[in-house]
């Protein structure tokens, strides 16, 4: 009814650039912001602009150093007795994943929060065996049109054939052998470029592992049936909050896939400002897709 992902998702994405920006000397010259970011709407140093026209808002550099080393120590503290803070104060960990996981501790909090780390360890050597397999050929040549395409502007995907996209095309494989029934989706691969620029590419694998099947089920699989029925809760969610948004896409039969699936199949990753996206993700790996209201806590 809705047709495939990969009629949905643009081919070129907002992670786009030319092959000449990607592969010339413009990315070599240039200075990376703190994120990796090379240049292109999702660039934080201040210069280039966003995808509205106006600077990049760095918004993770705006807090005062002693609240961020604050922060981080109290998530230190966390992550050393992680599951005695799970099981007994969850509420406190859901809401300093709002205020925001320090930079340093991201990886290893996305980790603990989503259990690949548990899931990683009840599979240990998978990853090394998935990755030494073949693979389906007829993913294989997708999954290595689509490696271009993902943040060419970051310094771990600028080059063709670097190491970011070998790393990526590994993890795209593996889950294609790992999960034959389901194979790949073109949506992956913008989630598991975001996992590898925070973690190597087993930790990565597990994590993309739990989102498509413990955060997103379904919303990779070919008919793509959990998307359209969050697509369907989003349209009554906005029928409630903007009445008049709502007559007018339903005037004109603008069914809410056509605009909304590559903001929930990528996760925002793809349509954000770099610093929200990671607030995004910090959330949705404490609270998932349908995040419950808890109440707030005195800064930090």
């Amino acid at each position: 009814m809705y047709g495939t992902a990969e009629s949905l998702l643009p081919e070129d994405g907002s992670s786009m650039g030319s092959d000449s920006e990607i592969n010339g000397s413009t990315a070599s010259s240039r200075r990376t912001d703190k994120y990796g970011f090379l240049g292109g709407a999702q660039f934080c140093g201040g210069q280039n602009l966003g995808n509205d026209n106006q600077p990049a808002v760095d918004r993770e550099s705006a807090i005062p150093l002693d609240v961020a080393r604050q922060r981080e120590l109290k998530w230190l503290e966390m992550l050393g007795r992680w599951d005695k803070w799970v099981a007994r104060r969850f509420d406190k960990v859901k809401l300093r994943c709002r205020k925001g996981i320090p930079s340093s501790l991201r990886a290893r909090a996305w980790q603990q929060l989503s259990q690949s780390k548990q899931l990683m360890e009840q599979n240990l050597g998978k990853f090394e065996e998935l990755d030494r397999q073949l693979g389906d050929p007829k993913w294989l040549d997708v999954i290595e049109k689509d490696l271009h395409r993902q943040f060419p502007f970051h310094e771990m995907f600028a080059l063709r054939g670097g190491h970011g996209q070998q790393d990526l095309y590994r993890i795209l494989k593996a889950y294609t052998i790992y999960r034959p029934e389901e194979g790949y989706c073109q949506a992956q691969a913008p989630v598991a470029a975001v996992l590898l620029m925070h973690m190597p590419a087993e930790q990565a694998f597990w994590c993309l592992v739990q989102i498509c099947e413990k955060y997103l089920p379904g919303y990779y699989s070919a008919g793509l049936e959990a998307i359209q029925l969050d697509g369907e809760i989003f349209f009554s969610l906005l029928r409630r909050v903007s009445p008049l948004a709502h007559r007018h896409l339903r005037k004109f039969k603008i069914d809410p896939i056509l605009y909304m699936t590559e903001w929930f199949m990528c996760i925002y990753s793809r349509t954000l400002p770099w610093s929200s996206v990671l607030r995004v993700w910090d959330m949705f790996f404490c609270d998932g897709r349908y995040p419950r209201h808890i109440q707030s806590e005195p800064h930090p």
